[in-house]
């Protein structure tokens, strides 16, 4: 317990070992006695190599005998097999995540694909929500299949809908949670039953929306979660990479494929990786905290026809957002509302283009605020009607918030509504 004077007093049934919180973990991962990096150097150094040399062939046998039982700590042959910068990243996402292990990929699409690729074999099926990522859904349906891998999609929150497309060559149900741009949450605990009813079927969330700051997966029974760690994790906007992280056999087998696929993280990216998580826990704090009060306010407003987040009572996912997740993210999208005799995505367009504080971009989970319309972003190449047709309308914003000023974000938004 805490005192008043901020004292801790450790009861008769407490000892010195405990649960650190997020944010201890972010800058320290997990705490094992004392830590030490080569040259006494406080942050992770950068090992910039491509190979690692022997002392003698006696040293070479003793490697090679150890890797047949799991490898020494701390030793590699080659890059492509390992690094000790990227190995302390690993083990501090792990430590967030309450997983056994972690593994770096050099974006979040090739941390999907490679997963993907290795747990599926010829003739299988793979299960993902219709809500699921654009390039992840293309994944299945164009490549997996080039591979006799079969793909069926399922609406986003229909469980019944979910169990009746299991087949005895199910292997894997993906989805993410939040989903993008809707902010859909899945119901980790129903998702993890369905298919541990299954012995064969595998669970992956992508939860690159939520971060292991607000919603951790593992913990719900979920196999895998992954993550676009050029979002949040990193959080400055310059670096690309992706992680999946899980029980240790499972990411011990994943390290295998990753050998011979060889989409690996190089250790500058895992340096910057490392510094961007240190602050994770501040930034995601004060990125729920903000995209809260943007998305009630913009619920307010008689100019916008809609919000979609899970922080809201009117989100479809509201009671589920609220019992597995600690915080709702920093992503609010909204619909603007039409005006007569003006086109939707005119409309919409006018109002990002009076914002003053976001930028215009994709991607999302960095410092900055980023803005977007999904229907020119992302699938500005279908018509009005085909984008309909798949849930994505005209009127609808992206709202990426940043760690700039919560009444400064409030009051951009305003102004940029007074105009339409």
């Amino acid at each position: 317990m805490i005192d008043f004077a901020g004292k801790v007093e450790l009861s008769k049934n407490e000892t010195s070992q405990r649960a650190f919180g997020r944010s201890t973990r972010s800058v320290h991962g997990e705490i094992d006695g004392r830590r030490a990096n080569a040259n006494h150097a406080l942050i992770t150094p950068i090992v910039q190599t491509a190979t690692y040399t022997f002392d003698d062939t006696a040293d070479v046998r003793a490697f090679m005998d150890a890797k047949m039982w799991g490898g020494l700590p701390g030793r590699e042959e080659y890059g492509r097999y390992g690094n000790p910068t990227v190995q302390a990243v690993e083990a501090r996402i792990a430590a967030l995540e309450n997983g056994g292990a972690a593994m770096l990929f050099p974006s979040g699409m090739s941390a999907v694909t490679q997963v993907l690729l290795s747990i599926l074999p010829t003739g299988s099926q793979v299960i993902f929500t219709d809500d699921c990522y654009k390039k992840t859904r293309q994944f299945c349906n164009i490549f997996l299949a080039r591979l006799g891998i079969e793909s069926v999609a399922v609406p986003m929150g229909d469980y019944e809908a979910l169990e009746a497309a299991i087949q005895p060559n199910t292997r894997l149900i993906i989805s993410e949670s939040p989903t993008n741009p809707y902010l859909r949450v899945a119901d980790l605990n129903r998702l993890a039953a369905i298919a541990g009813k299954h012995q064969r079927i595998k669970t992956i969330i992508d939860a690159t929306f939520a971060t292991p700051i607000n919603q951790r997966p593992l913990d719900f029974g979920i196999d895998l979660v992954v993550h676009s760690a050029t979002k949040y994790l990193s959080g400055h906007n310059d670096i690309m990479a992706g992680v999946a992280v899980g029980e240790a056999g499972l990411i011990h087998a994943l390290r295998q494929s990753q050998g011979v696929l060889g989409g690996i993280t190089d250790p500058h990216a895992a340096y910057l990786l490392e510094r961007g998580l240190k602050t994770l826990e501040l930034r995601v704090t004060r990125q729920n905290q903000t995209a809260q009060a943007v998305a009630e306010a913009l619920e307010a407003h008689p100019k916008v026809e809609r919000v979609w987040y899970p922080g809201l009572a009117s989100h479809p996912d509201h009671e589920v957002a609220r019992q597995q997740m600690s915080g709702f993210g920093g992503v609010v999208s909204f619909e603007i509302a039409p005006i007569e005799n003006e086109d939707v995505l005119d409309t919409t367009s006018r109002f990002i283009d009076a914002m003053k504080i976001p930028y215009i971009a994709p991607s999302l989970g960095g410092v900055e605020s980023l803005i977007e319309q999904p229907s020119l972003m992302s699938y500005y190449e279908l018509s009005t009607e085909e984008r309909l047709n798949i849930g994505m309308k005209d009127n609808l914003v992206r709202f990426a918030i940043g760690i700039e000023d919560t009444a400064d974000i409030l009051f951009d938004i305003e102004q940029a509504l007074a105009q339409i």
